[in-house]
């Protein structure tokens, strides 16, 4: 039987007494498992239609684990044994907790920095080869590593094509491509699956099951956990934590996620953009906050719920208004799909649009076509330029001054949501920032690294309430770096990213404090200084 355990506790079993009976009565999980695309009403029908292949996921995908094996063998014979993931959203983070919870190493490259870039060109590559994962065959971040990969191979005397692994849709721009250039794979997924549905698609398996992974033992897990999860008793654990991320009331739209132990390594993250990204739109959603295994000092906010990530045989009960949730790793990449289904049941949403992520990239398209000049810095404290309207600067000569500025904006049920556009590992420590900003204001703080949240919590950012408030960092870099046959590079992309998600926040009103690093390592020690005295 499923490992899977659910437990809730205050404002989170008043939900789940409040909606699972109606959802049970309904026969809301049969429906689901059987494909049924009249669950989310009638304007979601037809996006719904197209979108419900991921319930049957982990049984359509059985035949690619033989596939995997085999080009995994292909490549160690040839000794090539490291493996880039260039891929955004849904295709980069669920291979990523696959792949760090089982041990195995892959270098997930969901970044357009271009120090970022150097480093995974840097490491081995006469040892490497790249999958490149894109479901529209046309994202910019991956087609970009694919292209500067293509060149580093050939430069290194490295036939270029045998080292390169596509996964797409059947159809895409990137199939027809990658089988004309004579790549050495071309995995198509099941196009009914959504990007953030994609977990058990080859989406994530075939960069898993390339690192050696155990991808069958994962979708034995999940295929167990559908069958507890497609019952319509009182007892299923994907209609209680449905219930619970959508059902509260008031609604507890801030959903606190932290790890106490779960052995899921980065789990969170995987959460945030399944959860964000379906429920976040129509003025309405849940925006997920990720703690890892830290510090939550804004978990007793009125408006925030507690979900806590526990081992499988933890047995201590939740206290609060908390929900505690354990089980394998298969199993809870199906729980977590059935229960974001759910809340868009109860929320009155579609889970499986996302219309406001479009925005931002067509800014970034207008910007990278106009390539405008980069506008004058409103002041410079020490190593960092400040940008915003007036309204919000108020005349700030100082980081301090701005930033205060900023959180004066902060609504009583607000958030504030710290977007950093530079190298997510090189510069770890700038994480520090959520604990620090949730303590100077006791409200639920984001972290989110550029360009890969706009894949993510970016749609909730301009569909959801308008109730937060925004710190862009970027950061000058010491090198760009060309893309190959493209009118850009990589710092020109980077920037354009920023500016343009920046200009679509403001145009949705949303208040935007923008701070340009001039010297990384300067400008983050004086940034961390500025927030840890707030």
């Amino acid at each position: 039987m499923s490992s899977l355990s659910v437990q809730t506790s205050g404002a989170a079993r008043e939900a789940v007494d409040r909606h699972v009976p109606a959802l049970v009565a309904e026969g809301f999980a049969g429906k689901l498992f059987a494909k049924d695309p009249t669950l989310w009403g009638a304007a979601a029908e037809e996006e719904s239609a197209r979108r419900l292949g991921w319930v049957e996921a982990a049984a359509v995908s059985r035949p690619l684990v033989p596939e995997i094996a085999a080009l995994r063998e292909e490549f160690a014979a040839e000794g090539v044994d490291r493996f880039v993931l260039a891929g955004m959203g849904g295709s980069s983070l669920a291979p990523e907790v696959i792949t760090r919870t089982a041990g195995a190493e892959l270098f997930v490259l969901d970044s357009t920095d271009p120090e970022m870039v150097a480093a995974a060109l840097a490491d081995r590559l006469d040892r490497t080869a790249i999958v490149v994962s894109s479901k529209s065959g046309s994202t910019v971040e991956t087609d970009s590593a694919r292209r500067v990969f293509a060149r580093a191979f050939e430069d290194a005397g490295i036939d270029a094509a045998s080292r390169i692994v596509v996964v797409t849709d059947p159809g895409s721009p990137m199939e027809s491509a990658a089988r004309e250039a004579g790549y050495r794979r071309v995995f198509t997924a099941d196009p009914s699956v959504g990007g953030r549905f994609s977990a058990l698609t080859a989406f994530g398996l075939v960069p898993a099951g390339l690192t050696g992974v155990d991808v069958e033992a994962l979708l034995d897990d999940a295929e167990e956990a559908a069958e507890v999860l497609r019952e319509d008793a009182e007892d299923n654990p994907g209609l209680h934590l449905g219930a619970a991320l959508g059902g509260t009331v008031p609604l507890r739209n801030k959903i606190v996620l932290r790890d106490l132990g779960s052995g899921i390594v980065g789990f969170a993250d995987w959460a945030e953009q399944l959860i964000a990204e379906s429920t976040g739109k129509e003025g309405t959603g849940v925006l997920p906050v990720v703690v890892g295994d830290g510090d939550a000092p804004e978990a007793g906010a009125a408006d925030v719920l507690l979900v806590e990530l526990v081992a499988v045989d933890e047995e201590a009960a939740p206290e609060g208004d908390t929900v505690r949730v354990s089980g394998s790793l298969g199993s809870q990449l199906m729980l977590w799909e059935v229960a974001t289904a759910v809340a868009g049941r109860i929320l009155g949403i579609n889970p499986y649009d996302q219309p406001d992520v479009e925005s931002a990239k067509n800014a970034t398209r207008a910007l990278l076509a106009d390539k405008p000049e980069p506008s004058a810095a409103d002041a410079r404290d020490g190593a960092v330029e400040i940008r915003g309207d007036q309204e919000l600067l108020e005349g700030a000569e100082t980081v301090e001054e701005a930033l205060r500025n900023l959180l004066g904006r902060l609504p009583e049920t607000g958030y504030v949501a710290v977007q950093a556009y530079f190298d997510r590992l090189a510069w770890a420590e700038l994480e520090r920032l959520r604990p620090l900003l949730a303590r100077a204001t006791g409200r639920p703080v984001t972290f989110g690294w550029g360009p890969r949240f706009l894949h993510s919590t970016g749609q909730y950012h301009k569909g959801g309430p308008a109730e937060g408030v925004y710190l862009q960092i970027t950061a000058a870099s010491a090198e760009d770096l060309e893309i190959p046959d493209s009118p850009f590079s990589f710092g020109e992309l980077i920037s354009a990213q920023a500016d343009g998600d920046a200009q679509v926040l403001a145009d949705h009103g949303r208040p935007v404090l923008r701070l340009r690093l001039t010297d990384r390592a300067g400008g983050v020690a004086q940034l961390l200084r500025t927030v840890e005295a707030l």
